[in-house]
């Protein structure tokens, strides 16, 4: 009996390999990856869905505001032209605070002033308009979600307050040159960081038309993809910590990036897409 029980001691008292441990650790981050790119596209489905009706509404909304505020008016009309093809502005932006979740949201429109171009900002604008209300209106919902479960679970008012819960939705406008125009949508959500998303836009004005990474690429899309995994490897080397590119499908129409001051794309992946939440979003520019 003895025996057994020193046998069952000495079982228990073997050391777990560190490097299995990070092995686990790391498939729980790709698990919860897979769970976040199923919860973006459902997004995108809906947003997609809502978008003929936020379109309508978001007509209303510039009308009103231009017709019944002064401030509004003045603001819309001080916008800078940005070079002589379109100019970028906030099309409405608002701050609300509700149970101390405080929410900021400015949402981007974009006028053509090319006459030649005319009409190829209609359909972004009203995507970029659902994309932002309804990024807004799902991140706090989680957050009052995540504010529920605190204070059921022992939490105080005074405790959730020290969160400073904030949930932002911007624009950046990533590059403006004479063959591009580059834009960057963002939400963010500290409350929980996985949601947070970004989307693209990428105007090539010489084409005169809204473009996908191959159609910037054309026939140099495998030497990109492939310097792309090259700067993957490096950087990898450089951090010591693990990527899932073998998860990576490569470079298509759907990929996520912007053209940079240089002219140059910059694919874009999210956090927890091909590495560990520590990671953060992963950048890589290919220079043509």
């Amino acid at each position: 009996m003895k025996e057994m029980e020193d046998a069952k001691k000495s079982y228990e008292n073997i050391p777990i390999p560190a490097e299995l441990s990070k092995r686990v650790q790391s498939e729980i981050e790709k698990a919860n990856a897979v769970q976040k790119r199923k919860a973006v596209q459902t997004r995108r489905n809906l947003i997609m869905k809502k978008t003929a009706i936020t379109a309508a509404a978001a007509v209303v909304l510039l009308t009103t505001g231009l017709n019944t505020s002064q401030t509004f008016a003045q603001e819309m009309g001080s916008i800078p032209v940005v070079g002589s093809i379109a100019r970028v502005l906030t099309f409405r932006s608002y701050e609300t605070e509700n149970a101390n979740i405080k929410i900021s949201v400015d949402i981007p429109t974009i006028e053509m002033i090319s006459t030649e171009l005319s009409g190829l900002e209609k359909g972004v604008n009203k995507e970029i308009y659902s994309f932002c209300e309804q990024y807004a209106e799902e991140a706090q919902a989680r957050a009052e979600e995540y504010r529920q479960a605190f204070l059921e679970t022992g939490g105080t008012e005074e405790e959730w307050t020290a969160h400073d819960i904030k949930i932002k939705v911007r624009y950046d406008v990533k590059a403006f040159t004479d063959d591009y125009l580059s834009i960057a949508v963002i939400g963010t959500d500290s409350s929980s960081n996985a949601y947070s998303e970004t989307k693209y836009y990428n105007l090539d004005i010489k084409s005169g038309k809204w473009v996908t990474l191959p159609e910037i690429l054309g026939e140099n899309m495998q030497a990109a993809e492939e310097n792309v995994r090259s700067q993957i490897a490096q950087r990898e080397k450089e951090t010591e910590m693990e990527f899932w590119d073998e998860d990576w499908d490569g470079l298509d129409k759907d990929t996520k990036f912007y053209i940079n001051t240089s002219g140059n794309p910059v694919v874009v992946f999210e956090k927890y897409e091909i590495a560990p939440g520590a990671a953060g979003q992963q950048e890589f520019e290919i220079v043509k």
